[in-house]
């Protein structure tokens, strides 16, 4: 008898630790998968009006998205662009429309994160090119508690 009740002891007693332990775990599974919904929203809507600055050519508010080491690496060829080269080339953006498709971050430490969408670009009626889509890659980095790009690499699709 004095067996039956020591292992029924002993069974209410891990099992204990194990039940007791499940709501800990799920519930630092929830925060996390919270934290990483912030994150996507907050990106989301810093991408946008990074794009919405590209199409009203505002080198004010590009540049307040950018890192000041920022590099760019365009499908063009025409290799690495600066910050202040971005920049100066925004002028000649002839982008009239966007529209942004298939966002995915994925959070590397709680300062960086990388992301990666694809980007459909409309350009006035009568370019050469009416419309490109590229997939994109971008880090983004917090830098004095602002989310800024550092790398953006860009391919096009065909």
């Amino acid at each position: 008898m004095r067996n039956y009740f020591a292992w029924g002891c002993a069974t209410f007693v891990l099992g204990s630790f194990v039940f007791g332990q499940q709501p800990a775990s799920v519930s630092g599974r929830t925060a996390k998968a919270a934290a990483q919904i912030d994150l996507t929203n907050l990106l989301d809507a810093k991408i946008n009006a990074e794009w919405e600055a590209i199409k009203n050519r505002d080198q004010k508010a590009y540049g307040e998205a950018l890192t000041d080491d920022y590099i760019a690496v365009e499908a063009d060829g025409g290799g690495e662009r600066y910050k202040s080269k971005a920049l100066s080339e925004l002028q000649q953006s002839s982008v009239t429309d966007y529209t942004l498709s298939f966002l995915k971050v994925t959070s590397l430490c709680s300062d960086a994160a990388f992301v990666r969408y694809e980007v459909f670009i409309r350009f006035p009626p009568k370019s050469v090119v009416p419309f490109e889509k590229i997939l994109v890659g971008e880090i983004w980095v917090k830098r004095d508690v602002q989310w800024k790009v550092l790398h953006y690499q860009e391919t096009r699709v065909k």
